[in-house]
């Protein structure tokens, strides 16, 4: 892809006033912001691995999380680690983001406390109502693969694979990913679970 702004099919497109937050100006086609992107996060997991708390709530609230996408995308988005406020195809409705995360880090402490799910589903099951809850204008994804392999790791387990490869693109990879995803809306979390250990 070479349109700078150009989207994978299954993926929504950014708004107009969206674009504009672009904060680099030599970023001129999709290479240079994947790039960019993906150094930026390489600094963000550094941050989120460095940070020496230990416990769910280290992890689990809405600071770390807006704290944790600016991080992440904060040297190229403008608007990174802040709510979109604009409609889309997926996620909530934007006045329902926080409160929806709030409710989802709630569930994944009664989760933990209660050993409702094993630790690798609890950890797929954050992603899964993050990547639905859809709380930016882009980064979704990465975000909420991120948060899952920060929770798995603070329970003790390793990191997930996630298909062993980069789903930013498209290609047969995002394609399984993107099954799974839809799978888990459809209330069957197996898939994605396979999927996040492949």
């Amino acid at each position: 892809m070479s349109d700078l702004f150009a989207e994978p099919e299954d993926a929504r497109p950014l708004e107009p006033e969206e674009r504009e937050g672009l904060l680099q100006s030599w970023i001129t086609h999709r290479g240079d912001l994947n790039e960019a992107e993906q150094e930026n996060i390489l600094a963000g997991v550094a941050w989120a691995r460095g940070r020496r708390g230990r416990k769910l709530q280290d992890i689990l609230s809405i600071d770390v999380a807006m704290t944790l996408h600016k991080r992440m995308f904060g040297d190229v988005w403008k608007w990174a680690g802040t709510c979109r406020t604009t409609a889309r195809n997926i996620g909530v409705d934007a006045y329902r983001i926080q409160t929806d995360m709030a409710a989802l880090f709630g569930d994944v402490r009664y989760w933990v406390e209660n050993g409702t799910y094993s630790p690798d589903e609890i950890a797929v099951r954050l992603h899964h109502r993050l990547v639905a809850i859809h709380p930016f204008p882009n980064g979704n994804g990465r975000h909420a693969r991120l948060m899952a392999d920060l929770l798995i790791e603070r329970l003790g387990g390793e990191p997930f694979s996630w298909g062993g490869g980069g789903l930013a693109d498209t290609g047969e990879l995002r394609t399984r990913y993107v099954g799974a995803l839809r799978a888990a809306d459809d209330h069957d979390i197996a898939p994605l679970l396979v999927f996040a250990r492949s």
